[in-house]
């Protein structure tokens, strides 16, 4: 795995998450409603799903063009396989 330039820029969303779970887990110590408790998961999923997303967008924008660009057959052909391996992990 290669390390990824800029990541520090999802930090702020990333300690909101952090947040948004532990209130979660308040809210199950404290036995709240189980529909409140459900549309904060679905709120930190969604968060999630966007945060990885982004992340996705700049890999593909950056790690993998630059691979392309360089002409690098096997980190292009790796960086490929990894995001196949990824969907696959994804969809099941």
């Amino acid at each position: 795995m290669k390390k990824g330039a800029g990541h520090h820029s999802h930090l702020p969303r990333l300690k909101k998450i952090e947040g948004q779970v532990r209130g979660i887990a308040k809210m199950v110590e404290e036995q709240r409603y189980c529909v409140d408790i459900l549309t904060q998961l679905k709120a930190v999923k969604s968060a999630v799903k966007s945060l990885e997303g982004k992340i996705l967008e700049e890999h593909l924008n950056h790690c993998v063009h630059k691979a392309v660009s360089a002409r690098n057959k096997k980190e292009s052909e790796e960086m490929v396989k990894e995001l196949i391996d990824l969907v696959k992990k994804s969809s099941s």
